[in-house]
């Protein structure tokens, strides 16, 4: 199996059916996304290319979306740099955030299947035990796997990218704010999310996930704050 299609969990012949730019561009997004590329860390071009394993043009290619999403920002000496947030933009995002979780929430109440039920259980018990065992990596990945499936469930595509673009601002700051803090207490209101869309009320799960997320990212802004204030 290639490193590309074992990053993805994906075998050879599914790797192969998707163009080379485009995993690389994956790759990339979850450097992004989980922190990897930690804001205000800049790297070069040549650095990218070096660490994906991959050419000049398609980690030019993902660098060029990247930017255009306002995940990366461009410096000069062929550097790029993952943006630092700033208070008005975490408000912002939260402002975004706290209508657009609960709408796709209450979508996929509507819409969700015993399968997808159940996979969110699953996803929700793993993030359990991410928790318990302090895996800082594998709670980011969980937790954002667990909002990107209520995305799918919701089948807005339109509303799923809004929200896919917004992990991709503050996911990054996350990490930072996990790191800091550790899993342990990092707020979860997954279960009476779970428990509302199991009994098929979509308002009720609509404001759990409201909840979970205003928690979350009144958590990176206090964080934020406090670290910008000088010693």
């Amino acid at each position: 199996m290639s490193r590309h299609a074992q990053k993805f969990g994906t075998d050879d012949a599914e790797a192969a059916r998707v163009p080379a730019h485009e995993l690389i561009y994956r790759e990339l997004r979850a450097l992004v996304l989980f922190g990897d590329l930690a804001p205000g860390q800049a790297v070069t071009i040549q650095g990218l290319t070096d660490r994906l394993g991959a050419g000049m043009t398609p980690v030019r290619e993902a660098i060029r979306r990247m930017t255009a999403e306002g995940a990366l920002e461009f410096r000069g000496n062929r550097r790029v740099v993952v943006p630092i947030l700033t208070a008005d933009n975490i408000s912002e995002l939260i402002l975004a955030r706290q209508w657009l979780d609960p709408h796709l929430t209450l979508r996929a109440t509507e819409r969700a299947s015993l399968e997808d039920l159940d996979h969110l259980t699953t996803l929700d018990r793993d993030l359990d035990a991410a928790i318990d065992g302090g895996d800082l990596r594998a709670y980011l990945e969980l937790n954002y796997a667990f909002h990107a499936h209520i995305y799918t469930i919701a089948d807005a595509p339109i509303l799923a990218d809004l929200a896919e673009g917004l992990w991709l601002r503050f996911g990054p700051s996350l990490r930072v704010v996990c790191g800091r803090m550790g899993t342990q207490n990092l707020p979860d209101k997954h279960k009476d999310m779970l428990d509302a869309m199991h009994a098929r009320d979509a308002e009720g799960a609509a404001r759990a996930i409201r909840e979970d997320v205003i928690q979350g990212m009144e958590q990176v802004r206090v964080s934020l704050e406090q670290n910008a204030r000088p010693a």
